[in-house]
């Protein structure tokens, strides 16, 4: 049982890069699928698609690599945790490794990145941060 499945899910995509493998197959959830889009959307991944039907759904990540071969998720931490929660204010959420990174948010209006939480100016829990 995974007590953590966003944690365990951005390892997965971290260590799978390190290890020159294609594509990840995790268990399907709404929220995995959302956050794999997000990251498609800024860049760190290169595909994401859904597999299978009722209950051995999978989400497919296709890790993104640059033209040396290396892959392009350097690094993710974690930082909203089951056991403590973060949640930043639209006016404190900053960017990540000057500009490089990314931070993940989870807000009403969806799962964003830092930069588009501060031009829509929402707030919300900080899930992890990535580069």
């Amino acid at each position: 049982m995974v007590v953590d499945p966003i944690a365990d899910f951005i390892n997965q995509l971290k260590n799978a890069g390190a290890a020159k493998r294609e594509v990840v197959s995790v268990p399907f959830s709404k929220f995995k699928y959302a956050v794999a889009h997000k990251l498609k959307d800024a860049g760190y991944v290169q595909d994401v698609t859904k597999r299978g039907k009722k209950t051995r759904k999978c989400v497919e990540v296709k890790i993104l690599y640059t033209e040396g071969g290396t892959p392009r998720i350097h690094g993710v931490k974690r930082v909203s945790k089951p056991s403590r929660r973060v949640y930043e204010r639209a006016d404190t959420v900053q960017s990540v490794k000057y500009g490089k990174g990314a931070l993940i948010l989870s807000t009403p209006k969806g799962v964003l990145t830092d930069k588009e939480a501060r031009k829509e100016n929402v707030g919300g829990e900080a899930l992890f941060k990535i580069w």
